[in-house]
């Protein structure tokens, strides 16, 4: 593509969008990748002899890039009949040699309020979608806890903050398994790093190739996670009862497995999904009193 032209696109793409948007529709865009049409944008300037900026890009570099995300929104549009339209702007950033302290990067962060960060490892454990959840972030999370915690009368905010402390405290801990082992942890520890992995890969790995995987409606959500979480507090409470980790594992199998085929059940099943967090507690409950500890 031509310089000026893959300068041009990105303006023609959300030019579209707002087009689509005035009819009253929501609309994405994605723009891939902003650092491509930032490398057109340094290369005109150049061409212009304008003062360089920062490696090189003009200085007006995050300007352009905050006219682009400016765009976005949702507008209630002039005319007849009466319509509201939604623009959703993506940008895909893909800095070289993944160094996102180089400008166009640095400049996207300053400006939008949520960041996916893709990860390689991830990718090539094929655990799709491969976002890192740890240097991933929304700011508009609060808001959006507090909207769905007032519309589905849930405490959806704190669960998910729940979730994402097991995550963030697995991270710390696969450092002391790397150097001493899985079997140095205590029986807590061990227990966080499966509620973790029951997370991971039974609740942020997606499969788009499976009809009823492809697409998980919120009530389904909040129950498969309200399921690992129950799991977690009815671990907790036979652990501090005197139950052993092993004990644990092996009294759930069956129960971990319906949990973790819970992404293939249809919504037209939900109920089935709901009702596994009083299986899980009836099955914990059995070993904590077989084992006498009740």
């Amino acid at each position: 593509m031509p310089v000026a032209a893959r300068e041009a696109s990105i303006y023609t793409g959300i030019t579209i969008a707002e087009y689509f948007r005035d009819m009253g529709y929501s609309v994405a865009i994605m723009a891939d990748s902003t650092s491509r049409w930032a490398e057109a944008l340094r290369e005109m300037s150049g061409r212009l002899e304008e003062m360089p900026g920062d490696e090189g890009y003009p200085a007006y570099l995050g300007s352009r890039i905050a006219e682009y995300y400016e765009r976005a929104g949702r507008s209630q549009v002039l005319g007849l009949p009466a319509r509201e339209g939604t623009i959703t702007a993506i940008g895909a950033v893909s800095p070289p040699g993944g160094d996102i302290s180089e400008p166009v990067t640095q400049n996207t962060l300053r400006i939008v309020k949520v960041f996916w960060g893709l990860d390689a490892p991830l990718a090539q454990r094929r655990h799709f979608p491969a976002i890192n959840w740890l240097t991933s972030y929304s700011l508009y999370q609060d808001s959006i806890g507090k909207y769905i915690d007032a519309e589905k009368q849930t405490d959806w905010a704190s669960k998910v903050t729940r979730a994402m402390n097991y995550l963030q405290r697995e991270s710390s801990l696969e450092e002391i398994v790397r150097l001493v082992g899985f079997e140095a942890l205590s029986e807590q520890e061990r227990l966080t790093m499966e509620i973790a992995k029951q997370i991971r890969e039974d609740y942020l790995q997606q499969n788009a190739f499976d009809s009823v995987d492809t697409f998980t409606s919120f009530d389904k959500q909040e129950a498969m996670l309200n399921n690992i979480l129950t799991f977690a507090d009815e671990g907790d409470r036979a652990l501090a009862l005197g139950t052993y980790f092993k004990e644990l594992m092996e009294g759930t199998v069956t129960i971990r497995d319906r949990m973790a085929r819970s992404k293939y059940i249809a919504e037209a099943s939900l109920a089935e999904i709901q009702q596994l967090s009083q299986v899980i507690h009836s099955d914990i409950q059995g070993i904590i009193e077989r084992g006498g500890l009740s």
